[in-house]
């Protein structure tokens, strides 16, 4: 016998692909839901790993720049150490020049001339004052040349002026404080005589 199927095949078949249809987009939108998760939580905990990197990293910039600014205020201060130092250094180095000026003066100084001041700027010393004659006035720039401690002499001035009712010459040279690198003509002990 024969069998005859009556049933509308194509319309069950057309059912059936709808619903495998149906069943693959749900299973296809699930399985892109979930990547869709997946991506933004693998994404969202590598922002939070770099902003916690990047807080970590400004914490550790802000201590640094702390310490930069400790450094500098360090170096400031051995900066200023260090001048102060070298002042100090630079007047015990020089403490003794005045010394040794004023001993030269008094050694070096003729009859007859009389200083009235004497300033210091440096090595540089300008004087001024008052000698009875012009030769006496060239009788200490010349013991000035000869001196280990004193050179340069050079006149600035000299006029005829009256003090206390003597004509004198007043006068206004400068010269050079060294520092007595050569042994001193008039610093030599004399020699001592064996007999």
């Amino acid at each position: 016998m024969i069998r005859i199927n009556l049933l509308p095949h194509r319309a069950e078949k057309r059912r059936a692909r709808k619903v495998q249809f149906i069943a693959l987009s749900v299973i296809s939108l699930m399985a892109g839901i979930l990547l869709i998760g997946f991506v933004h939580a693998v994404i969202s905990a590598k922002i939070s790993y770099q902003e916690r990197r990047n807080t970590y990293l400004k914490q550790e910039i802000a201590i640094l720049d702390k310490q930069i600014e400790e450094i500098k205020k360090l170096r400031e201060q051995t900066q200023s150490l260090l001048a102060r130092k070298n002042v100090v250094e630079g007047l015990q180095s020089t403490r003794a020049d005045v010394v040794h000026l004023l001993d030269q003066m008094l050694r070096i100084l003729p009859d007859g001339v009389y200083i009235k001041s004497l300033k210091q700027t440096g090595n540089a010393i300008n004087m001024a004052g008052y000698a009875q004659s012009n030769a006496r006035v060239s009788t200490l720039m010349r013991a000035i040349e000869d001196s280990p401690w004193l050179d340069t002499p050079v006149l600035i001035e000299v006029h005829a002026a009256s003090v206390g009712g003597a004509r004198v010459s007043e006068f206004t040279l400068t010269f050079n404080l060294t520092k007595g690198q050569v042994a001193g003509k008039n610093d030599a002990k004399p020699a001592v005589k064996k007999g």
